[in-house]
């Protein structure tokens, strides 16, 4: 590394514009748009970022045990190759069209509108609040996502979930290649128009879910105050427990423990490509 800045504070607009070869440690950005802008190859930790934009158009960044304030809004954004570790993370509209991302031990207090359009992304342990997080993202492992956020996912490609919790209506819409593991789920209308949806070994609850799929799978999965699912989608399931209600499933195989109800109207759908099976039947 050429430079080093410790305990120094920063203002005014691009204070470190192009900064490359640098470890920044115990500073402060206060206001001033991106004052990181265009850099690369850089260190930082324990640093306070108060105002917007401070990493634009950046590449191989490592940030530790530092904090993005309310104000520092957009702030990684076209940003290639970084790690984000130990993370207070109170701004919304973080992370946008990033690639080779990895965020460890991450707070986000206000995710909204955040990790749109990023791939090639590792999340471990990470909270968020907010609604839409990672629309449009693609080639993600996640491991332990606490989320409360409605619309997630959706439109996001070629992504694994484990041992998470999300507590997000209207998640995974419109998404293709994603398997869930050991983890719940809650939310109404969970996975509407999404193609190759995979849960193992997961609790859901979910009004009108797992409809309008192509190549649903269930493996082990409980589905609790769940009703009126697969509609109109091709499944397999294999399910623990008692199912509320299934309506118009288009194809597959579904088997339960037991099911509250069975709705299969022939002018809808084709009732002899759904194989349905209730063990206590």
């Amino acid at each position: 590394m050429n430079n080093k800045y410790i305990n120094q504070s920063f203002t005014g607009e691009r204070a470190l514009f192009m900064c490359e070869n640098s470890v920044i440690e115990n500073c402060i950005f206060e206001d001033g748009e991106s004052p990181l802008k265009h850099s690369h190859d850089l260190t930082v930790n324990s640093v306070d970022f108060k105002w917007k934009y401070p990493l634009w158009y950046s590449r191989n960044i490592t940030v530790s045990d530092s904090t993005f304030h309310e104000m520092a809004r957009a702030a990684v954004w076209y940003t290639d190759n970084s790690v984000f570790k130990n993370i207070k993370y109170i701004a919304p509209k973080g992370f946008r069209r990033c690639r080779g991302l990895t965020l460890e031990n991450v707070e986000f207090s206000d995710a909204k509108e955040t990790l749109w359009q990023c791939s090639d992304v590792v999340l471990k342990n990470v909270k968020a609040r907010g609604d839409y997080l990672a629309m449009n993202c693609e080639n993600m492992e996640i491991d332990g996502l606490d989320l409360d956020g409605n619309y997630s996912f959706d439109g996001a490609k070629n992504i694994t979930i484990r041992n998470s919790r999300l507590m997000s209506k209207d998640s995974f819409w419109n998404s293709e290649n994603i398997t869930v593991e050991n983890s719940v789920i809650s939310g109404e209308y969970l996975g509407w128009n999404s193609k190759k949806l995979t849960l193992v070994n997961c609790t859901v609850e979910s009004l009108q879910g797992l409809c309008f799929c192509e190549d649903l799978v269930l493996e082990n999965c409980t589905l609790n105050n769940t009703n009126l699912a697969f509609e109109y989608s091709t499944v397999n399931a294999e399910i623990n427990g008692f199912v509320e209600s299934i309506k118009n499933p288009s194809g597959g195989s579904i088997t339960a423990d037991e099911i509250g109800e069975i709705i299969m109207e022939s002018d809808r759908v084709d009732v002899s490509a759904t194989r349905i099976i209730c063990r206590k039947s």
